[in-house]
């Protein structure tokens, strides 16, 4: 049976693992957000079934990384990551853009945990955390897929009546 020192993780590592849960946390929130934005109207577009899904997901991801540590026998400290000021997700393909740019940064974190991991010689958490970048790169290569068939449905929206709205093709207008 190992030591409890042995089952410890280096601390650089739990800060990383504590600010991607948290982060985890924060990108739910904003899925949640979108997906009842967009759920308000009989118009939703399509992706808004993945935001809501992408809500859990996200929270599901976050539990497991708390798990994660305590199964370590490390202190959880949640840093807090404010929340977008965002009430208007927008058009379509601004409603794309935004998760896009939380996936990256989710993306970077991970990577960063992976590169902190390898430096502290983390093999268990290396294994642990395989699973959540293959799916960081699946929804990252959706949302891009999503994001250029949006922009490009705008563009023959455009070419064929010049005076449509980009909003009116990409998804729910905005206030003006």
């Amino acid at each position: 049976m190992a030591s409890p020192r042995h089952n410890l993780l280096s601390e650089d590592c739990r800060v990383a693992i504590n600010h991607v849960a948290s982060y985890e946390l924060h990108i739910s929130d904003a899925y949640l957000s979108m997906a009842c934005y967009y759920n308000q109207d009989i118009g939703a577009p399509l992706f808004a079934a993945f935001f809501e899904d992408q809500a859990e997901v996200k929270r599901e991801h976050a539990k497991q990384f708390l798990r994660y540590l305590r199964k370590r026998e490390s202190k959880i400290c949640l840093p807090v990551i404010k929340r977008p000021d965002i009430d208007n997700w927008g058009t379509g393909i601004q409603a794309l853009e935004s998760p896009l740019e939380l996936e990256n940064k989710l993306t970077n974190l991970l990577q960063n945990l992976k590169t902190i991991a390898s430096a502290n010689e983390e093999t268990d958490l290396l294994h642990f955390m395989g699973k959540y970048l293959d799916k960081q790169k699946r929804n990252t290569n959706y949302l891009k897929q999503q994001l250029a068939y949006h922009k490009r449905l705008e563009q023959q929206a455009q070419e064929e009546d010049p005076f449509k709205k980009p909003a009116q093709v990409s998804g729910k207008e905005t206030d003006v």
